[in-house]
């Protein structure tokens, strides 16, 4: 992919988190990737990425205090590609437990729950991706390397389950990856998750060159 060719991607940058590091494996995926807080960025991008780390209420409160809510809204409702990383995967659903007093972006109906009781919390490891919907594009060419890297206490439990893309076995089944019309979501970090998740990322990228070229 040519500079040239290459999609612009809008990584909405409200502070928190080492944000750099997702727009830098996307980067090496072939995009044009900023960190931005501009609206007419985000609204130009072929693309929108939400990372996040911490808590959930501390992560909604910043994507508020910056001005970045409406623009995630709009960027979602638009129907271009939608990718929520970690806790920017959790900021989707429509509150969690561990922040009963803030509402989420609501864009994948359905709660964050904390990891039931058993193995040891958080998941700080690596784990392997068993795939629910595997002709999503996001999945294409994962195949049996499907090993990716986790840090988490809680995990999404959408109101259709039938928008899970891909679990992990952790003391119980545990729901990783997500789909839903345009926006994709995942519990764990494919930045941090060698070739797999560049493969992921890579495919997001592929995914907003069609967008752009449309």
């Amino acid at each position: 992919m040519t500079a040239e060719s290459a999609p612009l991607i809008a990584v909405l940058d409200y502070g928190i988190g080492n944000l750099h590091s997702a727009q830098k494996a996307l980067e090496k995926g072939g995009a044009d990737a900023r960190l931005t807080r501009d609206p007419g960025l985000i609204a130009d991008a072929a693309g929108v990425v939400l990372p996040g780390v911490g808590a959930f209420g501390a992560c909604m409160d910043a994507l508020r205090s910056v001005g970045l809510e409406d623009p995630a809204l709009a960027a979602a409702a638009s129907g271009r590609p939608f990718l929520g990383i970690c806790v920017g995967m959790q900021m989707l659903f429509t509150r969690s437990e561990e922040s009963p007093e803030s509402a989420g972006l609501g864009l994948i109906p359905g709660i964050v729950e904390w990891i039931p009781p058993g193995p040891k919390i958080p998941q700080m490891q690596w784990n392997r991706l068993d795939l629910r919907l595997s002709d999503d594009p996001m999945l294409a060419g994962l195949s049996d390397d499907r090993w990716v890297y986790f840090v988490h206490s809680l995990h999404g439990v959408p109101d259709d389950p039938a928008v899970v893309a891909a679990t992990v076995e952790y003391g119980t089944t545990i729901n990783a990856a997500f789909r839903l019309d345009n926006v994709f979501a995942a519990q764990f970090h494919p930045e941090k998750s060698s070739r797999p998740g560049l493969t992921l990322l890579a495919n997001f990228v592929r995914g907003c060159s069609v967008e752009e070229a449309a």
